[in-house]
């Protein structure tokens, strides 16, 4: 992908790495790390992000084979740069609703059963909102390429990452309670820049 890099964007990251050394990073590393620091403004992600080169290099290799990108909402999808990709986000359909309220689940988790049976395995997920969602997708034999697991909150965000990590799916995560969408979007946005280089 072929961008051009806004004036702003290029001072924000001279800043940030004024601030803040990462060259000790591996590449794919410092790339998700410097690109969540730049869309949070907040330089504790340097030490919360969890991140496995070798995850990264794996999501990164299947977004340039065309891998399938799958959000738990759509403030998510808003936040990832497109370039003819099509997202995949069940969360506002009716058949969530109604798997939800079949199943005993939130919607969000019932997005995941039908965004799974949409996409297959080897998709790359994309978490920033609902620690549910992460869950479900957890407990699934989905095998995917990478998940970027980001929920935000009180109730159960840290123990869904946590989950994560010691899932031993291919993941970007962090510790704590913190996270969100334009994070989520931001840590795969770092991957999809550098996807023509």
């Amino acid at each position: 992908m072929t961008r051009t890099v806004h004036p702003i964007e290029a001072e924000s990251y001279r800043i940030l790495r004024d601030r803040v050394d990462l060259s000790h990073l591996p590449p794919l590393t410092r790339a998700v790390t410097e690109r969540v620091v730049h869309a949070s403004a907040d330089l504790d992600y340097v030490t919360d992000l969890v991140c496995d080169e070798d995850a990264l290099a794996a999501g990164l290799a299947a977004l340039r084979a065309g891998a399938p990108v799958v959000t738990d909402v759509w403030m998510v999808a808003a936040g990832i740069t497109r370039a003819g990709r099509e997202i995949v986000c069940p969360v506002a359909e009716p058949a969530a609703v109604d798997l939800g309220r079949a199943a005993g689940i939130t919607r969000s988790a019932a997005a995941v059963r039908i965004a799974y049976d949409r996409v297959g395995p080897g998709a790359v997920w994309v978490v920033g909102c609902a620690p549910t969602a992460l869950v479900e997708l957890i407990g699934l034999d989905a095998a995917p390429a990478l998940v970027v697991g980001l929920p935000v909150g009180f109730v159960g965000a840290a123990e869904s990452k946590a989950a994560l990590r010691a899932s031993g799916l291919p993941a970007a995560s962090n510790v704590g309670e913190k996270g969100g969408s334009a994070v989520a979007a931001a840590a795969l946005n770092a991957l999809l820049y550098l996807e023509d280089k």
